[in-house]
Parts: structure tokens; sequence; C-alpha cells
């Protein structure tokens, strides 16, 4: 047979809409309600202000390691802001901006990050999975879920939050050849900081673009600017339209930076330069629309200064809330918890055994203390009496 190309049906767009300038294509600009508009800017700046809240917090010794969101704050609530009460949020670990939006209480992040495991645990009803850590493992759980939902003919549809280092796991490409084969209403959402940890992507890939990996598995592949808040909010929108009409899934790399540390173990100075974060800076996603609903009257500069203060009181307020949730409690036992759905004997016999154990610890610790405060009584007796 001689030689001849084939034909691979390609779908890849790239989208910008407003500019780190604050101007905006209006073709393309989305009509969104003013009251959208305000609790988008709100809940970026929340978040913003909250991981530097939480940065201090850690150096302080008061909670644990964490992943800030800063700089991505745009990626993530243009990305949750389409989804509904039904549909489901699989997180990684750096997406408490889109957690935040979704209704999750900044004390149970601030828990979480103190090394409360049931700080990740959704409210009650919000359809998020908790927090997960290991790279890429959270990505099939949402196929999984669309799955189950196309079985049920909803209309629920599933997103799921990773980074670019997560494209170079297995996870990403299982879970992403499940969906296109079997058409699930899933959005995959790549938050391309352009670091995986310390690794540039140049060093994770040779593709162009992460989007490109749509066509591998012949489904629709975009890349917006993720630090502007409409382009990843229509992309979206229209990914979410698009599964819940039955059409499948959508890849989409939101091209954004992160500003910070890839933790609080990490020195980002080691591998980045000080130029290359005044370049991003430059773009990041809050200044920008803050800027453009100020220039059209959707909020002004005294308005941006009283929700600075309501938004620090609001911080406080939450911290002072999981302070009281880490002093009162001892709930020890739930280390046994919110494992299976129905705990096997050999859980419960651990159960009972530790806490035995811990009872036990406590008898003797309170009895020691009780010798200690008599020993104390006597001395003083005696050193009045002598």
């Amino acid at each position: 047979m001689p030689r001849s190309e084939l034909e691979i049906s390609v779908q890849l767009e790239k989208l910008s809409i407003l500019d780190e300038d604050g101007s905006v294509d209006e073709e393309l600009l989305p009509e969104l309600d003013a009251d959208f508009q305000r609790a988008v800017h709100r809940t970026m700046l929340l978040s913003r202000r909250f991981d530097e809240r939480l940065l201090t917090l850690q150096k302080q010794g008061r909670i644990g390691t964490f992943a800030p969101a800063i700089g991505q704050e745009a990626a993530q609530i243009g990305a949750a802001a389409v989804l509904g009460e039904q549909d489901w949020m699989v997180p990684s670990y750096r997406d408490s901006a889109a957690s935040i939006w979704r209704g999750t209480p900044l004390s149970g992040l601030i828990l979480y990050d103190a090394g409360w495991n049931e700080g990740a645990a959704p409210p009650e009803g919000q359809r998020d999975l908790p927090i997960a850590v290991p790279v890429a493992s959270q990505i099939p759980h949402a196929p999984g879920l669309a799955y189950a939902a196309k079985l049920r003919e909803s209309d629920e549809i599933a997103m799921t939050f990773f980074g670019d280092g997560a494209t170079s796991e297995g996870d990403f490409h299982e879970a992403i050849n499940f969906a296109a084969v079997h058409k699930l209403p899933v959005i995959f959402a790549c938050q391309n900081n352009q670091y995986a940890i310390s690794t540039p992507l140049d060093l994770q890939t040779a593709s162009n673009t992460l989007a490109q990996k749509a066509v591998a598995y012949g489904i629709p592949g975009i890349r917006v600017d993720g630090n502007d808040f409409f382009a990843v909010h229509v992309a979206f929108s229209e990914a979410a339209e698009r599964a819940r009409q039955g059409e499948g899934p959508t890849l989409i790399e939101a091209l954004t930076y992160r500003l910070s540390v890839h933790t609080t173990a990490d020195d980002p100075s080691v591998y980045r330069d000080d130029e290359e974060v005044e370049y991003w800076q430059k773009k990041e996603p809050i200044a920008r629309l803050q800027k453009f609903l100020i220039e059209r009257d959707v909020i002004s500069e005294a308005d941006v200064e009283k929700l600075e203060e309501q938004i620090a009181e609001q911080i406080e307020d939450a911290w002072e809330e999981a302070q009281q949730k880490m002093e009162s409690s001892n709930e020890i036992e739930t280390i046994f918890e919110y494992i299976l759905d129905e705990s096997p004997p050999y859980v419960n016999q651990q159960a009972e055994q530790f806490l035995s154990q811990q009872q036990s610890s406590g008898s003797e610790a309170a009895t020691s203390q009780a010798g200690s405060s008599n020993e104390k009584e006597d001395a003083d007796k005696g050193g009045k009496n002598g």
C-alpha cells in the first residue's frame, strides 16, 4: 500500500478575553450578572488573603505544610462556577479557591492543614470529594462519578482538577481514555502552572501544549488564559454544556502561574528566577479582574477597601473557630472512621484495643498528677510546720 496521510479531526483553540491591562474583547465577553461578578471577585480575594494568612500561621508552627493557590484563583473559580449543586467536583491538594466557592468553610480547611483529617470532609450535601494529595490519583474518580450519572440518565457532570505534573502520570491517561470511549460527562481541568514542584514543563512533555493531548483520545481540547476569569468561565461553560448534552468529555488547559511556593516545604528561588516571577506577577488574575470591574462601575475603590476589612474579619473568625475545635475536641477515635462503609471486625477490634490503651494511659496520667499534687501539698505543710 502506498503511503498516505491520516485524516485526524482536531478541535483545538486558544482563548483569551481580558488582557492584563484591563482591555477586553467585547465580542467574546460573556453576559454575566453584576452580583455574580462581585461574588467571583470577593471569593478570589478571600482565597488570596486566606492563603496569605495560612502562610503566616504555618511559619508560626500553628498549622502544617500546605499548598497555596496564590495566582491560580481565576483558573479555579472560573471553572467551579459552572457547576451546579447536583454536579461533582474532584479536587487535588491546591484547589482551595474552588472549594471555597463551592461552600467549604475556611475553618475546615484550617483544620485539615493543621493535621485534622476530618477538616477535609465537605459539608453535608456538597458534592465534592475530599482533598487528594497523591498526584493524579483523584482523576479517575471523576469518570467513575460521570459513568454512574450516565447510567442513571441524569444531567449531572463531574469536574476534576489537576496540575501539569499530573499529565505525566498513568492515572491521567487511563481516566481520559475511559471517559472518551464511553462519552462521559466529565471536564478535565488542567491548571498548567508550569512547574511540577521544581520540574518545568519542557522536562515533562515534548508537546507544545497540554491541550493537544486531547487529540490522541478523540475529544475536544482547548487552552485558555488561566489568569483571565472570563476566558476560563466561557471555556468551562461550553464544556459543561457539551457534557450535559451527552457529547462527552473535554480537556481544558488553563495556562497560569504559581506565584507562591509549591508547598510551605518548598523554596522556589532554587529553580526559578525573580524576573520570571515578576513577569507573571503583572498577569495575576485578581488585579486584572478588579481593574475591569472598577472601570465598568461594578465595584468601586471604596467597595474594595470595605471588602478587605470584611474578609479580614471572616478569616479571623474562621481561625478562632478552628482553634476552639482543636483545643476542645479529644475525638481521637475518628482515625478509625470514614475508611470503609462497614468496618470489618478486625478494624473494630483494633479500635477497641487502641481506645482501651488510651483510657488506661489517661488514668495513669491522672493518678500520677494527683500523686504529684498530694506530694506538693505535704511538702507545703511540712514547710509551714517547720
